[in-house]
C-alpha cells in the first residue's frame, strides 16, 4: 500500500495513534512527547516535496514533440527485456535532448544476407551491444560498416566495441579474415583475444573482469568532449579485449584508441575522428544511467542521432 494511503489510515484510525502515558511513568518530556499523535509528529516536519523535475521528464518522455529512431542491432531481439538497462538509458539521454526515442530491435542475422539499405531503412542511429557468441557477429559488423561509411552515428558497447575493431579491421587495414579468437580460435588476425589474466581460468563462473574500473580518456578526443574529465571509472563484465599487438596497425589506419586502462595495457574507448559520431567503449554505460542523472554517452548518442536525422530531412 502507498506511503499517501496508509498517512491517510493513521490520520483517521483512532486505533493507530500512539497511546496515551502515565505520567508517573515517564519523564515528563518523554511523556508530553508520547501524547501527541504521530502525524502530528510527522506534520511538524512535512515538507511538500519538489516533484518538479519528474514532472518534466514525464511529460517530454510522453509528449515530446522530437523523435531520434535508433536501431539496436543484437541477437536477442525477440526478447526485448534483454536490453532493459539499455533501452532505459536511451530514453534518459533522449529526454535530455528533449526528446523521445523509438527503439527498434533489428535481428543481426537478417543483415548478414539481408539488403543492409532495407534492413536499416528509417534509423537516426544505430547501437550495436553486448552479447556472447558467434550467432549473428557477421551481420552486426555490417551494421557497423554501414554506419561507418554512411557517416551515420554509432555507438558501440562491450561486445559492439570489439565488432567495430574487427569491422575496421577487415575493412580500412585490409587483413582479410580479422576476427576474435572467441568465435574463430584460428583466425589468422586475432584483433580481438582473450585478456592474459583469463587465459588460465577454467571455472568460468564469476571469473570475468566485473565491476567499475578506471579509464584514462584521450586528450581532445570524442570521448573526453562527451563525459568532460580526463578519468572516469565505468562497469565491466568482459573476458576479451582488443590485441595489443594490432593496436600501432589500427591507429595507423585512422581508429583512435581515446580510452586506455590506467596502465596502458588495456584498450577500454575507440572513435573514428572525421566521423559525425562513432564511439565504442569495452565497458557498460548503461549501468549508471538515470532517469533524472543521464549517463553523458546515451546523452550524446541521443543528440548525434537528431543531428543526423535533421540533416537527412535537409537534403529530401
Amino acid at each position: 500500500m502507498s506511503c499517501c494511503f496508509r498517512m491517510r489510515i493513521l490520520r483517521n484510525d483512532p486505533q493507530h495513534s500512539i497511546p496515551r502515558c502515565q505520567a508517573n511513568t515517564l519523564p515528563t518530556r518523554a511523556c508530553s512527547f508520547a501524547n501527541r499523535n504521530a502525524l502530528d509528529l510527522f506534520r511538524d516536519h512535512w515538507r511538500e516535496p519538489d516533484l518538479s523535475a519528474w514532472a518534466r521528464f514525464a511529460d517530454t518522455y510522453q509528449h515530446a514533440s522530437k523523435v531520434a529512431v535508433i536501431g539496436i542491432v543484437g541477437k536477442y531481439v525477440e526478447l526485448k527485456e534483454s536490453y532493459k538497462s539499455l533501452n532505459e538509458a536511451l530514453a534518459h539521454g533522449a529526454v535530455a535532448n528533449g526528446a523521445r526515442v523509438e527503439l527498434r530491435h533489428l535481428d543481426a542475422e537478417e543483415l548478414e544476407t539481408g539488403d543492409a539499405d532495407k534492413v536499416l531503412a528509417g534509423i537516426d542511429a544505430i547501437l550495436v551491444p553486448g552479447g556472447f557468441g558467434r550467432r549473428g557477429t557477421e551481420g552486426k559488423i555490417r551494421a557497423v560498416q554501414y554506419a561507418r561509411e554512411k557517416g551515420m552515428p554509432f555507438f558501440g558497447i562491450c561486445l559492439g566495441m570489439q565488432i567495430a575493431v574487427i569491422e575496421f579491421a577487415r575493412n580500412v587495414c585490409k587483413l582479410e579474415g580479422a576476427h576474435s579468437t572467441e568465435f574463430a580460435k584460428e583466425t589468422p588476425y586475432p584483433v580481438v583475444d582473450l585478456m592474459e589474466t583469463q587465459r588460465e581460468v577454467t571455472q568460468k563462473g564469476g571469473s570475468m573482469r566485473l565491476g567499475a574500473c578506471d579509464c584514462v580518456l584521450q586528450e581532445g578526443s570524442l570521448a573526453q568532449k562527451v563525459y568532460g574529465k580526463k578519468v572516469i571509472s565505468e562497469r565491466h563484465r568482459h573476458r576479451f579485449e582488443v590485441n595489443n599487438q594490432y593496436r600501432a596497425q589500427l591507429e595507423a589506419a585512422g581508429l583512435r584508441l581515446s580510452g586506455l586502462s590506467p596502465d596502458g595495457k588495456l584498450v577500454e574507448m575507440c572513435e573514428l575522428p572525421g566521423h559525425p559520431w562513432f564511439l565504442a567503449c569495452q565497458f557498460h554505460p548503461e549501468y549508471k544511467s538515470r532517469p533524472l542523472q543521464p549517463h553523458p554517452m546515451f546523452t550524446a548518442f541521443i543528440g548525434a542521432a537528431l543531428v543526423h536525422q535533421s540533416g537527412a530531412k535537409s537534403k529530401k
